[in-house]
């Protein structure tokens, strides 16, 4: 298999039709890009190792089938994570039928660390991961893939919606939502006597507290979407091979 240099600097649409066209390795190149990314996404949505690898596997099966679908309008970025994203949902969907935690026991919170983050971090920053994943496990899934997208990945509201297929005003409303939730229990975590006199309207769009620096480098900016952006091609995204 052809390593990332062969492709030079040959963008992410191109890779994409030349794995339409039949190159056997544009794919896998795809996939190098962006795994760490929707592999964080899918980690922090469902709060289980083996839930999340399931759904990213499922996931890009599905974006290797439908990749003939893929219109451009949208980032293939934005593709790959909405149809991630798409992929954890169904999953933790079925998880809540069968009325199982998504985060459940101390091993699980301990393996939902930064990806590039070492075992031997400071046991406080460990500990404050723990806590709030466990905070977020509470969530309906549709709240905290909104959350886990903007809060904890970085992503703008805007990017994120396209990643959701949602308008931006949904994605606003379950963060909203999700931080009302998570303020009670994450009330203990925020900094006493902060001696903060500052409006206390500022900054109401985010709770001080539940968010953490995103996983990986900084978002794609992908170019504004004008219809469904390649919809068709991710609903019910995620099946198994």
């Amino acid at each position: 298999m052809a390593d990332g240099t062969a492709y030079g600097d040959a963008s992410d649409h191109d890779l994409l039709a030349r794995h339409v066209e039949g190159d056997p390795d544009a794919f896998g190149e795809l996939v190098r890009r962006h795994r760490d990314r929707l592999w964080a996404v899918a980690l922090r949505t469902l709060g289980d190792r083996e839930e999340a690898a399931d759904a990213v596997q499922d996931a890009l099966v599905s974006a290797y089938r439908a990749a003939h679908t893929f219109r451009g309008q949208s980032a293939v970025t934005t593709w790959l994570h909405r149809i991630t994203v798409n992929a954890c949902l169904d999953r933790a969907r079925k998880a809540a039928s069968r009325k199982t935690s998504p985060v459940d026991d101390t091993e699980r919170l301990e393996q939902l660390l930064e990806p590039h983050e070492s075992a031997s971090a400071p046991a406080e920053r460990n500990d404050l991961h723990r806590q709030l994943l466990e905070a977020l496990g509470t969530l309906p899934p549709e709240q905290r893939a909104a959350l886990v997208l903007v809060d904890m990945q970085g992503y703008p509201v805007a990017e994120a919606a396209r990643m959701l297929d949602v308008p931006t005003g949904t994605v606003k409303s379950r963060c909203a939502r999700g931080r009302a939730r998570l303020l009670p229990l994450l009330t203990h975590l925020r900094p006493e006597n902060t001696g903060d006199s500052r409006d206390p309207g500022a900054g109401r769009n985010r709770t001080q507290g539940t968010s953490v620096p995103p996983a990986a480098g900084p978002p794609e900016a992908g170019p504004p979407d004008t219809g469904p952006s390649d919809s068709a091609a991710v609903k019910g995204g995620g099946g198994r091979a």
